[in-house]
């Protein structure tokens, strides 16, 4: 009878975060598959579990996918980590959960932390509705067609970075959607040096070109405001005076409808007066 692959969650930074199911999972899995076995071994240490290690990462995922997949249709269960976060989130962990779903395979899941939703939470960005879009590609042709295929994403926007690439994909960022626009970058989430910084992309991009970012990012960038109607002057005046007559002065009447239309309040104060 085939084993199991189950899919843990662990801590993006502070070890305080895994739950007792994640370390029941690790304990009780006949191996664990990690990204970095290196960071995987310190982990089990910390918690004094002793379990066979597999390197599985980006750059070995097909071989050593296919050695995995083999010891778990032998009857092995397989615990699988990467070295934060949640296994097959941007992550070659989402190539072996398909190879063995493909498989039959059951596949589980234990829910650990997120950078990106821990990201969205503290951005103070709307976060109702969101897309997460990973890292951004180092080739340019590809980056520019991925940021100009989101120019009119109206929702909030997550990406990861590292630091040497900060600079550049900021200023990549303000090219697309302009300067003005809100972004929030977080680094160090749940950690000592934990920081968030509020700001636009023309702000966020001058201030780390005169200061080197450190720590890997979590950008959370606003979407695209909503697409206004257009107006014409007729529809604007019959706004207006729709508005009066439920007894707003002309001066209010025209401030809602500027808000409304986008048209410039003094130019509907003007075409009222002269109507």
């Amino acid at each position: 009878m085939p084993g199991k692959l189950c899919l843990v969650g662990t801590p993006i930074g502070n070890l305080g975060d895994i739950s007792p199911r994640a370390l029941r999972a690790l304990e009780e899995a006949d191996f664990i598959a990690a990204e970095d076995t290196r960071v995987t071994l310190k982990l089990l240490n910390h918690f004094n579990i002793k379990k066979p290690l597999v390197s599985y990462y980006e750059h070995n995922a097909r071989s050593a996918g296919e050695r995995i997949l083999e010891r778990i249709l032998a009857g092995e269960s397989c615990a699988l980590v990467t070295d934060a976060g949640m296994p097959s989130v941007s992550d070659p962990g989402e190539d072996l959960a398909a190879r063995c779903a493909g498989a039959g395979v059951e596949l589980t899941a234990v829910p650990g932390p997120c950078a990106a939703v821990t990201a969205l939470a503290l951005s103070a960005l709307p976060a109702g509705r969101f897309c997460f879009e990973g890292f951004l590609s180092t080739s340019g042709r590809s980056r520019r067609e991925h940021l100009e295929s989101l120019k009119g994403e109206r929702r909030t926007m997550v990406f990861y970075e590292a630091p040497h690439k900060l600079v550049k994909t900021l200023e990549d960022l303000c090219a697309a959607f302009g300067p003005g626009r809100r972004i929030a970058l977080c680094r160090e989430m749940t950690k000592l040096h934990e920081e968030v910084v509020r700001s636009t992309l023309g702000e966020a991009a001058a201030l780390y070109a005169e200061t080197p970012p450190r720590g890997e990012f979590v950008l959370v960038v606003e979407g695209a405001a909503e697409a206004r109607a257009e107006f014409g002057r007729e529809e604007a005046l019959a706004l207006v005076e729709r508005r009066r007559a439920e007894g707003m002065s002309l001066k209010e009447a025209c401030r809602l409808t500027a808000e409304e239309t986008g048209i410039k309040k003094n130019e509907l104060y003007q075409w009222a007066i002269n109507a």
